[in-house]
């Protein structure tokens, strides 16, 4: 954490050794599971512009690195225009944001009115516009104006933070097509195929998609590490209307607003914290599925990494992004464990594995499926009971609790307090009245008949009898209506007949569905392991078949189109946007959305149905939107092409990476070299001076060399005078992105290679983590789960005694707010410095006594390795002029990596020259 002093927020040294005791090689970002929190948070006041936007997202970035602090590669990832089947459920989620958001405005301006009606008391309605966060989509201006602010981030960092001065850079903004997770994963797919990659690399992934882990296990690299945000359910959150806490919207009955603080200091402030992360270790995950997949007597011979790929392919089974989770496989029912049972007993027959390197063996899968088929009568039975039973229990703890609850709970000044709570009680004030108006209203409740009571002719309580109870205090919450049944006979001819609206016997029908099924199957395997197969196939059905319905799939094709291309950017925007979002369109473009004339307007629907779908909520239901028909929609677009401006032609455009090194980096003499003798053609990218990287680099006009100015995009910031960053414009590592004006082609990399999914020679396999006594251990031995600090488990935590607890309850304030999250924020001056914020008036510092207690301060014993001032190791012979090594130590304060070493000129890690036992693969 920044230390504070005199009220200012000194800056974290990065170039510092990871208090988390590991140090990471290369740092992905995962950039839109940042930008969302950041534009439209949940716990903290929004962002009152797109300027604040901007630097709460550098404020991330900077927590972010702050933690993980790569030395050899941060890759920055934004999602760009994604497959046709990701953008089918991209248009389900912006159309379902779309109409959500309106009717909630809708519902809170009825129950304003209502409230007002009644005299209540609310804050004055702002006047503010509604951010839409469907502009997180490729080909808006706002993204257009994110990957501009990035880039000035970047160069100033570079020039600023010793953490950033060895670091390699890469920017793929929303430009570059594909997914933000797999244009990562294809860059290190690339890499791991090039002779100068180091198979010992340690990858840290920033993102909260389960399905990054199974993208990290695939990629078969020992050292893989997610870092995601820690999920703490039921946040807290202040009502829309009255911007108190404890209440919803629907409950809001406009009272006034309590005095928080003993002067009302903290009244705009929300009970916030920083946010905290947690670290998913795949070398852990990887211990515990090699003790659960380990197979003995096998008729063949057991290979843990095939065990999986195949382990990460029947997770696909209950649900991802491009394909419906089969009726039968429900997560939450551990469909995960049924089929890992299944794969085991089964597995003796089928001869082999499911699937190689992404492609999948649908012999075997049947024999899968098939046997998933027998069970399924007595799951959807078991799920049915299992359904009734906690409805019982629910309703017999709503009993409980009603006759369990007092009928009487003082307010005001004798109101019960919760335990443990630190603020001040109020001071007694004229209990004699107070006593009076309690024993007023218990009389009063006593004596007033409840509304369910029947009454006699006298109008006096019957003892006998009662009328009948209204709706609303009934226990029993109103079921959505389900019409399959899968629990009785028939549940396979109802499924077909209300989903599909065909008959059971239909089997031609019935096989297509299963076709296109297994087709997606083959399509998000490959896509997972080589790359996206084709940008065109789609799943074109809402529903999944059954599992009883793979029969004879063996002989199914799972070959698709090659030399597939990707929409452009405004093209996507057509096919995901609703129409209450064609503002981010052109007027022309936006025409076809809402003209009636329209030859598409059946592809922008004003309201759709949801298919709960046996589910509870709408949110979990299926939005059964039309599907666009591409062709259609191209030949609709072909009349308004020529009306985009020169502007909306280049955000049409697709784009490439970007890559940036500071001066200090030994591939910046390269790099300015080419601009020099512009040479306009694909230079291969030294290894040597990147720690293993290799690329093809291509000189852009739009390049920002040394000694230039950097406009700031953000009016609050600086611009950068002193640039010593240098950035090269379209760097394409072996991959098929093309940019507008120039191509782009690996020559090493043929269309039919297959990336191979195994660990590489020399991988050194991370020392055990668990213990014995793990693997029996079930619910952390009826104890609070919390996570582990650091990546020693042996660690000791930092004790404070009695005295220190004292001193701390003495200078600590009792009641705390949080100051405006984004207001007043200083320039980017000093590195970190959008963590800077002043002290509130009044709030003491800490006494220095506990300024400087860091937790690897009670570490006992040697120093351990990583905090070790390495020896500089001799590099290579400078063989150009540019293949220099790095600058002496005086220049920056320490850092991990001081020079290049190793067999390709990268640097090594400690624990590279010491092999402290670690086994190699």
């Amino acid at each position: 954490q920044a230390k504070e002093c005199n009220g200012v927020k000194a800056p974290v040294d990065t170039s510092k050794p990871n208090p988390n005791e590991v140090e990471f090689d290369n740092l992905y970002l995962d950039m839109n599971g940042i930008i969302h929190p950041c534009t439209h948070p949940e716990d903290k006041p929004a962002p009152k512009n797109e300027d604040e936007m901007m630097v709460a997202i550098f404020e991330y970035i900077d927590r972010i690195f702050n933690i993980v602090r790569p030395r050899r590669l941060l890759y920055m990832a934004i999602d760009g225009v994604a497959p046709r089947a990701k953008m089918n459920q991209q248009r389900s989620r912006r159309f379902r944001a779309s109409k959500e958001g309106m009717e909630a405005a809708e519902e809170k301006q009825k129950i304003r009115q209502e409230i007002l009606s009644k005299g209540g008391i609310l804050p004055p309605e702002e006047v503010k516009e509604r951010f839409d966060s469907n502009c997180i989509t490729p080909g808006t201006e706002f993204m257009d104006n994110l990957a501009k602010c990035l880039r000035y981030y970047i160069a100033d960092r570079l020039n600023g933070d010793p953490g950033w001065k060895n670091l390699t850079v890469i920017l793929s903004d929303a430009s570059a097509p594909g997914e933000g997770e797999h244009k990562i994963m294809d860059y290190i797919r690339r890499q791991r195929a090039q002779p100068n990659h180091d198979p010992n690399t340690h990858h840290c992934l920033c993102g909260a998609d389960a399905d990054l882990i199974m993208l990290g296990l695939a990629t078969h690299e020992p050292n893989f590490t997610i870092i995601r945000e820690e999920f703490k359910p039921n946040k807290p959150k202040p009502c829309a209307l009255c911007n108190q806490m404890g209440h919803e919207v629907k409950d809001c009955q406009g009272l006034p607003r309590e005095k928080q603080g003993k002067h009302d200091q903290f009244a705009d402030s929300l009970p916030a914290s920083e946010q905290e992360f947690i670290f998913i270790r795949l070398c852990v995950l990887r211990e515990y599925l090699e003790r659960e997949l380990t197979m003995a007597s096998l008729p063949f011979t057991f290979d843990f990494e095939r065990s999986i790929d195949d382990w990460v392919f029947m997770c696909f089974f209950v649900g991802n992004d491009f394909l419906p989770h089969l009726p039968s496989l429900e997560i939450r029912e551990g469909a995960i464990d049924r089929l890992v049972n299944i794969y085991k007993n089964v597995v003796h027959k089928t001869g082999g594995y499911l699937t190689e390197s992404g492609f999948v063996n649908l012999q075997r899968v049947q024999m899968i499926m098939l046997a998933v088929g027998e069970v399924e009568d007595s799951i959807f039975k078991k799920r049915k009971d299992d359904d009734d039973n906690f409805k019982r229990r629910q309703k017999e703890k709503k009993k409980r609790m009603k006759r369990d609850h007092p009928s009487f709970i003082p307010g005001g000044q004798f109101s019960p307090q919760a335990l443990g709570n630190r603020s001040s009680p109020q001071a007694i004030s004229n209990p004699r009245q107070a006593a009076y108006e309690m024993r007023m209203h218990d009389r009063q409740n006593s004596t007033t008949p409840s509304p369910n009571t029947s009454l006699n002719s006298d109008g006096c309580p019957s003892p006998a009898g009662g009328i009948k109870r209204k709706a609303e205090d009934s226990d029993s919450e109103p079921e959505p209506e389900d019409n399959i049944r899968l629990w009785e006979t028939g549940w396979k001819q109802r499924y077909y007949k209300n989903k599909f609206d065909v008959d059971a016997s239909d089997e031609k029908f019935r096989r297509k569905v299963v076709q296109s099924y297994v087709e997606g199957l083959c399509w998000v395997l490959r896509y997972y392991y080589q790359g996206c197969a084709s940008w065109n196939w789609y799943y074109p059905f809402h529903y999944a078949p059954f599992a009883s319905d793979f029969e004879g799939i063996a002989d199914m094709p799972s070959d698709f189109e090659k030399g597939s291309k990707p929409f452009k950017p405004l093209e996507q925007l057509m096919g995901v946007f609703p129409a209450a979002s064609g503002n981010f369109l052109p007027p022309t473009w936006r025409k076809l959305m809402t003209d009636p004339e329209s030859s598409i307007i059946d592809f922008y629907p004003e309201d759709f149905a949801i298919d709960l779908n046996g589910k509870k909520y709408a949110w979990q239901g299926v939005a059964l939107l039309p599907f666009v028909d591409e062709r259609r929609l191209r030949a609709a677009l072909e009349e308004v092409y020529p009306d985009l401006t020169p502007e909306e032609n280049r955000r049409n455009s697709l784009g490439g990476d970007v890559l940036f090194v500071g001066k200090h980096h030994p591939l910046c003499d390269f790099i300015v070299e080419q601009y020099k003798s512009k040479n306009t053609e694909p230079v291969d990218m030294p290894p040597e001076l990147c720690y293993g990287i290799q690329g093809k680099l291509t000189l852009n006009e739009n390049a920002v060399l040394p000694d230039q100015t950097v406009e700031s995009p953000v009016p609050m910031l600086r611009d950068l005078t002193q640039n010593s960053a240098v950035r090269q414009v379209t760097l394409g590592f072996n991959t098929m992105v093309y940019k507008i004006h120039i191509s782009f082609k690996d020559p090493q990399f043929e269309e039919d290679f297959v990336f191979k999914a195994t660990v590489l020679p020399g991988a050194k396999k991370p020392p055990p983590v668990l213990k014995p006594g793990d693997w029996e251990k079930t619910n952390n031995d009826g104890r609070p789960w919390r996570p582990q600090l650091g990546f020693n488990r042996d660690r000791k935590p930092v004790h404070l005694d009695q005295s220190a607890f004292r001193t701390l309850g003495h200078t600590m304030p009792r009641e705390r707010g949080m100051p405006g999250m984004y207001a007043n924020t200083v320039p980017l001056g000093a590195y970190g410095s959008p963590y800077s914020r002043p002290l509130m008036s009044g709030q003491q510092q800490i006494p220095k006594l506990l300024s400087n207690l860091r937790p690897q301060d009670s570490w006992r014993g040697p120093t351990p390795l990583f905090q070790q001032t390495p020896q500089r190791t001799a590099g290579a012979a400078p063989l150009l002029a540019w293949n220099r090594m790095l600058p002496a130590q005086g220049q920056y304060p320490p850092g991990q990596y001081q020079g290049l070493g190793g067999p390709m000129g990268y640097p090594q890690r400690p624990e590279d020259r010491m092999d402290r036992g670690r086994q190699v693969w």
